[in-house]
């Protein structure tokens, strides 16, 4: 396929192929890159045949190239498909129904090749609008029907109001666009909230029925693993391990559902592997008598130093304001401005992105959304603290030689620098001290994880205490903000009024390590005017307006 006189003159090019080969995809980037007049973007879509289901965006060396693989049959991939498409390599099609759902995501113009069709097959995308030529291997997609025009190229100068892991990678990922960002932070440097513990934990969630939660966790896990790879590597660049969480069963009952997730979604063993309570002891000991999950590629990290590689990577094109206090943010003119606490703008740009975690509760323009901020107080134990002298084989020395992180109704990492991390509570108080009672009810977790009444005997208050933004479905805050002012009477998200240029990226809970780096594509994909990432049906579950709808709903 000769592309080069299709997408000269554009900003991006996308690319739709109903087979992934990875030799085309080479062949592509070759032409692209050796045409002089090339679009600034290359962008393809391919449908994969991996084991785990979902868009999978896979990071390239160039990051002017995106591919995003489709692992589902195509008419399954074309419905959750949010993207405009200009030149189709189709293989076949199944009727007449995925020829219309292919041309809802045309763009004008679109170019085809599709050899081997059958004359059923031809006459199902000359009636969507595709015109064939005389050979029938190609065509120009001309229907009559509207298409909507490319929205214009973004300003590409944007401000991000926190920089904790969610404005750190909202930063990456603009800047790695050609956008240059503004980071407004309260504080002296990064990571000095939530994102400020010794260690944070990255795993998937499962369910039997891959709800929302486990599919938008599977996609969010896979890309963190490759971008914190692209940005250098954890246990190199980024602080932490990557040797394993071994997820606990907390008892008979706890395993037999957790056999039937095993039994229900046949997990690649590079992704989950479960051990009954047989399979368990051979492999772990006394860690899990009930049977465990282990994800292998999963494990922990020092958030702070995600941070400052994700910062480091935005190169000059990031402005840094740290130490700015309490803000405000107005809009005037068609842009926003930053105001610190003496009325004084300190930025502006015509998109705002608030990444402040608990702080966008302190906004204005924010202070509506349904999110709690919940304490999280995080125990610091001295990796030979036991209270007493070791028995032999404990599970304690067994986990420390395995280098794994345990987790059942709390967690508990290997140690860095002496220190291991215990926790955390979910406390619904606003207390910023360290308290020995949080203390005793990590301690006591992991006691009863462990088996061991003396681990954390006598040990002193140490540890960290910092406070989480959770949504009221525990799923983060991706996209545009709606208008509050607005009078509900809009029954779809795209019918909301939103405040212009104002996103967020907040409610990430206890799992920004696994959230942030995907919710940062996102929406830098949406503002590019990109193919999006993930399903449009996770793209909605995380519309910072789904709760304005279900006001609406439940008004009705």
């Amino acid at each position: 396929m000769d592309f080069g006189p299709h997408w000269r003159g554009r900003e991006r090019f996308v690319i739709f192929d109903s087979r992934w080969d990875p030799d085309s995809f080479a062949q592509w980037i070759a032409q692209w890159r050796a045409d002089p007049q090339r679009p600034a973007r290359l962008h393809v879509i391919a449908i994969g045949g991996g084991e785990l289901p979902g868009i999978q965006r896979v990071l390239q060396s160039d990051a002017a190239v995106t591919l995003d693989l489709l692992h589902a049959p195509l008419d399954a991939a074309l419905a959750q498909l949010s993207a405009r498409i200009d030149a189709v390599r189709l293989h076949s099609i199944e009727d007449a129904g995925s020829a219309r759902s292919l041309a809802r995501l045309l763009a004008a113009d679109a170019m085809l090749h599709a050899g081997g069709l059958s004359a059923g097959q031809q006459a199902a995308l000359a009636a969507a609008g595709w015109v064939f030529d005389e050979e029938g291997q190609g065509a120009r997609f001309a229907t009559r029907k509207p298409i909507a025009p490319r929205p214009a190229a973004p300003e590409r100068r944007a401000i991000v109001i926190g920089a904790g892991l969610a404005g750190a990678a909202a930063c990456e990922r603009l800047c790695a666009r050609g956008w240059h960002v503004t980071l407004v932070e309260r504080h002296p440097q990064a990571a000095m909230e939530a994102s400020g513990n010794l260690a944070g934990i990255t795993m998937p969630l499962l369910s039997k029925d891959d709800n929302i939660a486990s599919r938008l966790s599977r996609a969010a896990f896979l890309f963190a693993l490759d971008y914190w790879q692209k940005l250098g590597g954890v246990d190199r660049v980024i602080e932490g391990a990557g040797r394993g969480v071994l997820h606990v069963a907390k008892d008979a009952a706890h395993a037999q559902l957790q056999q039937a997730i095993a039994d229900a979604r046949r997990l690649p063993p590079h992704y989950a592997q479960w051990f009954d309570k047989d399979t368990a002891a051979a492999r772990f000991g006394d860690l899990a008598p009930h049977g465990a999950w282990l994800f292998p590629q999963g494990g922990w990290i020092r958030p702070a130093s995600a941070c400052q590689a994700m910062l480091d990577a935005c190169g000059p094109r990031l402005r840094r304001l740290f130490g700015a206090g309490s803000v405000t943010i107005e809009r005037a003119g068609g842009e926003w401005r930053v105001l610190d606490a003496g009325g004084a703008a300190i930025a502006q740009a015509s998109t705002v992105i608030l990444a402040n975690g608990a702080g966008a509760a302190e906004l204005a323009q924010s202070a509506f959304l349904p999110l709690a901020r919940v304490r999280g107080q995080v125990t610091h134990l001295a990796e030979d603290n036991r209270g007493q002298t070791p028995r032999g084989q404990t599970p304690e020395t067994a986990l420390a030689e395995l280098g794994l992180v345990l987790c059942r109704e709390a967690y508990v990492t290997p140690a860095a620098g002496g220190v291991r991390s215990v926790g955390a509570t979910y406390d619904d108080d606003f207390d910023p001290h360290l308290r020995a009672s949080s203390q005793q009810q990590n301690l006591a977790r992991l006691r009863s994880m462990l088996n061991d009444p003396a681990i954390g005997a006598g040990a002193p208050l140490r540890g960290r205490v910092g406070f989480r933004s959770v949504a009221p479905d525990r799923l983060p805050l991706v996209g545009a903000l709606p208008d509050p002012a607005c009078v509900l009477g809009a029954d779809r998200l795209r019918e909301l009024p939103r405040q212009a240029g104002l996103y967020a990226l907040l409610g990430y809970a206890s799992r920004g390590l696994t959230w942030a780096p995907l919710a940062a594509e996102l929406l830098a994909a949406s503002l590019e005017g990109e193919p999006l990432p993930v399903e449009s049906g996770l793209v909605a579950a995380l519309d910072p307006g789904r709760f304005r709808l279900r006001g609406r709903r439940r008004a009705h």
